[in-house]
């Protein structure tokens, strides 16, 4: 089965991450056993990646979600980081700025999506306004209840112009959190990563599941699935999201444009230039 198969969540369905297993190897022993397989699938993102920006029939839309140390800059730098920057670009969702407050909640997601031959890596997304702002009851519950279906309509609007969204929750359990806050704590290149509120939301972790159950179900859609990547391999977790993008942009299949100009009479000028 594809991984593309394996860890898409099925419209539909109704999501119980405890059912999950955030341990999941893929039958590989360790990250030794699976740098191969990575280093392939790396190449064939930058391959593909350099088609789509040729070709500019298509944009990429990535979405990476995760509870706090899920791995999210992790897997931009990682797997994504494979990909030419030239046509790759990555979109922080952090606190709202006053003007973007001041606008609709899609108001802050469409302005940077891709254009056409782009990708662009959400780290975060506007799936926020459907968690953080639930679980800490920032906007009433009749209000967060009503995104679900406008974020599948905003993002069908984006897939109708050739958009392709890929959308991942990085799936840890709690106790890896806490081993990745301690590893933040030991290494003094990560203490910037440190906020007083990690451990505070860990009191809220029940009720980001809750969130991210009913997220993942609602709207995981035909034309903009989610997938749940069992994250607490970091390697693995690099592996299942390469290789899902690159099964993507393969079913695509994408040529290069035919040249613009008369290549063989370029290569006469060449040989001319090159023998005076």
């Amino acid at each position: 089965m594809s991984y593309f198969e394996k860890f898409k969540v099925k419209p539909g369905s109704k999501v119980k991450l405890k059912k999950i297993d955030p341990s999941f190897s893929g039958g590989h022993k360790g990250a030794k056993s699976a740098a191969d397989e990575i280093e392939h699938y790396q190449e064939k993102l930058r391959e593909l990646q350099d088609l789509l920006y040729a070709e500019r029939r298509h944009s990429l839309l990535i979405c990476l979600q995760a509870l706090d140390t899920g791995g999210k800059d992790g897997a931009i730098n990682h797997v994504l980081g494979a990909m030419n920057p030239q046509g790759c670009r990555v979109a922080p969702f952090k606190q709202p700025s006053a003007e973007e407050a001041a606008h609709d909640f899609l108001w802050r997601a469409h302005i940077p999506a891709p254009a056409c031959g782009e990708v662009v890596i959400f780290n975060r997304s506007h799936y926020e306004d459907v968690l953080i702002v639930r679980v800490h009851n920032l906007v009433p519950k009749e209000v967060w209840s009503r995104r679900y279906d406008l974020i599948n309509e905003f993002e069908k609007n984006l897939v109708d112009h050739n958009t392709h969204i890929l959308k991942f929750y990085l799936h840890i359990s709690k106790e890896e959190q806490l081993k990745r806050f301690k590893e933040r704590l030991d290494d003094p290149t990560k203490h910037w990563k440190i906020s007083e509120a990690d451990y505070k939301e860990r009191g809220f972790w029940k009720d980001y599941v809750a969130g991210y159950e009913d997220a993942l179900s609602r709207c995981s859609t035909p034309h903009a699935p989610w997938f749940i990547i069992p994250a607490n391999h970091k390697w693995f977790r690099n592996l299942a999201i390469a290789r899902i993008v690159v099964e993507h942009l393969e079913s695509l299949h994408m040529k290069y444009p035919k040249p613009t100009v008369n290549i063989e009479k370029i290569r006469r000028e060449y040989h001319a230039a090159e023998h005076a």
